[in-house]
Formats: C-alpha cells, structure tokens, sequence
C-alpha cells in the first residue's frame, strides 16, 4: 500500500472516529478505504466493479 496524506475538515475527522468508535470501522484509514472503494466503484468502474483496462478502450 501507498501512504496518501489528506486535509480534511474536522467535522469529517470526528465523523470517522465517531465510526471507528461504535465499532463500525477498526481504524480511520480501514473506514477511507472502504469510502474510496465504493467512490470509485460508483463513479469509475460502474459496469463491473473493477477498474477499467485503459488499453482495451483506447482500441
């Protein structure tokens, strides 16, 4: 995995500990993870939940 660091307001940060202390989420970065995951899985890779072979659809 890479190291991504973010700015985020305070709001979403007590958000995200919020999850991560009613037991919905072991950790801040688990609970991202997942947030980004189902980001780009709705907006990126609607068809089938993967990312895109850019090479097929440049052909």
């Amino acid at each position: 995995m890479q190291l991504v660091t973010v700015k985020m307001s305070e709001i979403y940060v007590k958000g995200l500990d919020t999850l991560v202390d009613i037991g919905m989420y072991p950790s801040r970065s688990e609970a991202i993870r997942v947030a980004i995951r189902d980001l780009l899985r709705r907006e990126l890779w609607p068809v089938d939940g993967s990312p895109i072979n850019m090479e097929t659809e440049k052909e």
